[in-house]
């Protein structure tokens, strides 16, 4: 198909490709055989591959051609939306576990996707039902391919491979070398490997390291501290377990801070809520397990902490990898209680850092989040939404951050101090002609 990548680029707001992605080109459109492509977090994987193959897909084809797995469903939901923003002429999709096969089935039928992205398990689902047709797919990507293989994966991996007998080529991604390549991924021996991991950087030279001493075995009232301290800056608190991240939330939301917080027990409107209300400023605080140190592409994190300490080097550096995106620095905090101390596979030196001592408020964010019950099925654009919100909400446009409309619902970051003004003058009006609810997303 004729695609033009130029104007896609323009449409991206992307002025070149980087070496890696140019490489990554050139090996998919270059050759037939498999890749591997092995490049730091926050490097622009999901472009690398996405911008050749659909130069590979027929656009005038109803069929599945190529099949994305993802090891959840953010890096899905998020792939799916980097190639409906570039508007090239192909169909795509996003199917995971959490919600009824059957609704995706309905989505699966009116959209004739050619690309599909989604969970190991939901894919086997949907094909085992013949949802999607197996027999026209002939490229499969394998996203985060480490952490595909982990060991609940294997299994769900090897059906999915085994039932694809069009299959032509594979393209795996990771952030970090993964030991090897299971023999039933069944790689071409002709295969390709792009390497752009550091030689021997662990983290970022633009991350600072740093401890924080806490003096009770529960750090609670040293986070509350240490955040204080980072004022109204953007930071991740890791811990390890759903519960934890629960209790931790509450302590802060209790202390006056507005936080999102994210974990795998979640419904998956909630996690969307969640995550958005962080990305667009509306939170400054996530508090998640490792489940948000993957995948998720939120720029600007200025601060890494560890409540509790990263199970591995892996998850270390996955986890540090969220801030220093692209050309930005970041620090990372280990907060430590008398019985722990720095990991031995943490390289670098770290500083120690002295909380100076404050009672002050937390801030507040700049921007506060809005739901709006009604999206692209009702025909709805990004436009129509700051129209909206600009003639009946009485804002200026530098009022309104980040907007982003799903099928059936919008989102839209409005400045938090208008922010009951745009409920009080939106109530009961009309958005296109149709009613429609308008609430804070909390």
């Amino acid at each position: 198909m004729g695609v033009d990548i130029q104007k896609i680029l323009t449409k991206l707001r992307i002025t070149a490709l980087n070496e890696m992605q140019q490489h990554a080109a050139e090996a998919i459109l270059g050759s037939d055989g498999d890749v591997v492509l092995l490049s730091p977090t926050g490097t622009g994987k999901t472009l690398a591959y996405q911008l050749p193959l659909i130069q590979l897909l027929d656009a005038t084809s109803d069929q599945v051609q190529a099949l994305v797995i993802t090891p959840g469903r953010e890096l899905a939901l998020q792939s799916d939306s980097v190639l409906k923003n570039m508007g090239c002429g192909l169909r795509s999709t996003a199917c995971y576990g959490g919600r009824p096969t059957m609704d995706e089935h309905r989505v699966l039928k009116e959209v004739r996707p050619q690309i599909v992205f989604g969970t190991p398990g939901r894919l086997n689902d949907h094909l085992d039902k013949d949802n999607i047709s197996r027999y026209h797919i002939r490229y499969l990507v394998i996203d985060e391919f480490d952490k595909c293989l982990e060991m609940g994966f294997h299994q769900e991996m090897q059906k999915l491979l085994k039932s694809l007998p069009g299959l032509e080529r594979r393209i795996l991604l990771s952030a970090t070398n993964a030991e090897q390549i299971p023999q039933f991924v069944n790689m071409s021996k002709k295969g390709t490997l792009i390497d752009f991991l550091p030689e021997e950087e662990q983290t970022s030279e633009r991350v600072t390291l740093y401890e924080v001493r806490s003096p009770q075995k529960d750090k609670l009232e040293t986070l509350r501290q240490l955040l204080l301290s980072l004022g109204d800056q953007s930071s991740i608190v890791f811990l390890n377990y759903r519960d934890s991240v629960e209790r931790t939330n509450e302590f802060l939301r209790h202390a006056g801070f507005t936080t999102s917080y994210f974990h795998g027990g979640m419904e998956q409107r909630q996690r969307e809520d969640m995550l958005y209300k962080f990305s667009n400023g509306s939170a400054n605080v996530l508090v998640s397990t490792d489940l948000a140190s993957r995948g998720l592409d939120i720029p600007d994190i200025q601060n890494i902490i560890h409540y509790h300490l990263p199970e591995s080097e892996d998850g270390y550096i996955h986890r540090v990898g969220r801030t220093a995106r692209w050309d930005a620095s970041g620090r990372t905090f280990f907060i430590l209680n008398s019985e722990e101390h720095i990991p031995d596979y943490v390289e670098g030196d770290v500083e120690t850092f002295t909380i100076q001592s404050t009672e002050a408020q937390p801030p507040l964010p700049r921007m506060a989040t809005l739901y709006i019950g009604k999206g692209k099925k009702d025909k709805l654009s990004k436009g129509d939404i700051v129209g909206f919100l600009c003639k009946k909400g009485a804002l200026e446009p530098d009022e309104i951050g980040r907007i982003d409309v799903k099928d059936r619902y919008a989102y839209a970051a409005v400045s938090r101090e208008k922010l009951q003004q745009v409920i009080r003058l939106t109530k009961g009006e009309k958005i296109k002609g149709i009613k429609t609810i308008i609430e804070q997303v909390r």
